[in-house]
């Protein structure tokens, strides 16, 4: 059973600066909670129990939400905003937390190497809390239910428009069971001319524990970073990366619009 869920957040959220000048991008409200919140909850839903979280400088308010907040809980004891502390109480109850931080922000890869103390020699899953999902059955939950199955990397993939594929990396690969893909080559943020396929990795990965020693391997990639993409690709060389086009629905809330859609979608669905 994958009992971890690594959460990379060492990032800078330069797309909603200024909001994101003093709060980390990852504690920014999808209506009364925030995108890691729901992140975790995914991944408890999953059968996580212990939630690994790469920080970086000016991340200390992950940490704080995190944590039982004694002096809130009295102030607000015996009001009507106490149930409003319900849902992250029970978080708290039912994970532990650890966190490490990263550095230098040096890309995916390098992220996921920085929790390697966190996570040991063990397969683990990723969550990338900007990336939010909506599902009947968590999207992590399809995933673990998969590798139980298969016992390989999985990364959730989906449909994009060609032109969007500089955003993502995307895989090419052969459809061995419905949805499923056994994965051939992969590419980080291609144009579209160059695209293998239309199927885009996003920000949900089961991991076995060899990517480690491979990402200790990996040089700089796209952007100059260390990609998990360039990584990952050893695997799919090898025949042991699947990839799963899930159930449910996404929103890229690392950009405006997928946040504010996010947001809309959210709140109407509170509301029916």
């Amino acid at each position: 059973m994958i009992k971890k869920c690594l959460f990379p957040a060492a990032g800078y959220g330069t797309r909603f600066l200024p909001a994101t000048k003093a709060t980390p991008k990852e504690m920014l409200p999808i209506l009364t909670k925030p995108l890691i919140q729901y992140g975790v909850e995914e991944a408890i839903e999953a059968g996580c129990t212990t939630m690994a979280i790469v920080t970086g400088r000016g991340k200390r308010a992950i940490e704080d939400h995190f944590d039982i907040s004694y002096e809130l809980e009295h102030q607000i004891k015996g009001t009507l905003q106490e149930y409003c502390l319900t849902e992250i109480q029970n978080v708290i109850e039912k994970c532990t937390f650890s966190y490490t931080r990263q550095a230098e922000v040096k890309g995916l890869g390098h992220a996921i190497l920085s929790g390697e103390t966190l996570i040991g020699y063990e397969p683990f899953a990723v969550v990338l809390a900007d990336d939010l999902c909506d599902a009947k059955v968590g999207v992590l939950s399809q995933m673990i239910t998969l590798y139980e199955k298969y016992q390989c990397s999985i990364v959730a993939i989906e449909e994009i428009p060609l032109e969007n594929s500089n955003k993502y990396g995307v895989i090419a690969g052969v459809e061995i069971e419905k949805n499923i893909f056994k994965i051939s080559n992969m590419v980080e943020k291609p144009e579209s001319q160059d695209a293998p396929s239309n199927l885009a990795i996003i920000g949900r990965y089961i991991l076995t524990p060899d990517i480690f020693d491979i990402l200790r391997e990996t040089k700089p990639g796209k952007g100059g970073e260390i990609q998990i993409t360039d990584a990952l690709l050893i695997q799919a060389q090898q025949g042991k990366v699947l990839g799963v086009k899930f159930d449910g629905q996404r929103f890229d809330c690392g950009s405006i619009d997928g946040f504010v859609k996010a947001t809309n979608y959210f709140y109407k669905n509170q509301n029916q």
